[in-house]
């Protein structure tokens, strides 16, 4: 009894050793619950809602107008830009002051070749080489080299025909040039036709004031005391002697045509038959009332 006595007790003092080692204080784990199903109509919504996120804000541009991207970045864009600021100056520019304007002094060496390249070769340009003191000057080739009230006088004096000049032309390459229009108008030089709409100059003549000529005053007088017919007086004189003003309208009467009417023919009294028996039968139709 003594041996299993003590096996008794080593048990138990090996359990109580591996029970202090291994403690026996557990966590209890509360359970996920599941997250309930979404309604139908809570589903759509939640889509709904996840297509609107994922759509891209889109600016209200109407489609049929171009993008505002500032200014043109293509060649022929940038040349464009220079054309119209050479048009607005009346003295020539260096390349210098052209790239400048255009803001490209940081641009590659071979861009700016390739636009002073164009530059010299374009038809709305003069191009003047570079001499040992000036560099290369560009300027705006108008239509017409006219630039003062001078060279406008010698230009229409030396047309061989009185076609005059148009005044958009001579703005092309002169900007300023209505002011000094209406100044030679009033000096009595030019001759000028306007719009009506808005009575800015339109073409323009050269006028000599030596060729006016001043009528005496009584002459004046003795022609503004002719009495004028009346409109109608000439027209009933004409007619009394059996003419006819060409100003009236003359009515042809054309003869009416009387439409004959066409003679219906007699109607046969139906279907002829026994045609095999015309020599047998005889003929009682004179007798039909």
């Amino acid at each position: 009894m003594s041996y299993l006595q003590n096996q008794i007790k080593s048990f138990n003092a090996n359990l109580g050793v591996v029970a202090g080692n291994n403690p026996t204080k557990r966590t209890i784990v509360t359970p996920v619950k599941p997250a309930p199903s979404p309604t139908p109509s809570q589903a759509t919504d939640s889509s709904k809602n996840d297509l609107k996120r994922k759509r891209p804000e889109v600016p209200e541009v109407p489609y049929s107008q171009p993008r505002d991207t500032g200014t043109g970045q293509h060649i022929m864009t940038q040349i464009t830009y220079a054309i119209e600021y050479l048009k607005t100056k009346n003295t020539p520019q260096t390349l210098s002051d052209i790239l400048s304007y255009l803001s490209m002094q940081t641009r590659e060496q071979s861009y700016k070749s390739s636009v002073e390249k164009i530059l010299r070769g374009h038809d709305k340009v003069d191009y003047q080489p570079a001499q040992e003191s000036t560099p290369a000057l560009f300027s705006f080739r108008p239509a017409h080299n006219i630039r003062s009230a001078e060279s406008l006088l010698r230009y229409l004096q030396a047309q061989r025909t009185a076609q005059g000049l148009s005044v958009k032309e001579l703005r092309d390459g002169w900007p300023d040039a209505e002011d000094t229009i209406n100044e030679l108008e009033a000096e009595g030089r030019l001759l000028v036709t306007r719009n009506k709409k808005d009575n800015h100059a339109r073409m323009v003549w050269p006028n000599d004031p030596s060729l006016n000529f001043e009528i005496d005053q009584e002459f004046q007088n003795m022609w503004h005391r002719i009495k004028l017919p009346e409109p109608n007086a000439l027209a009933d004189e004409l007619e009394k002697e059996g003419l006819t003003p060409a100003n009236k309208n003359q009515k042809v009467q054309r003869p009416v045509k009387t439409q004959e009417k066409k003679k219906r023919k007699p109607r046969s009294g139906g279907r002829t038959t026994n045609v095999h028996m015309a020599g047998i039968l005889k003929d009682y139709s004179h007798l039909k009332k």
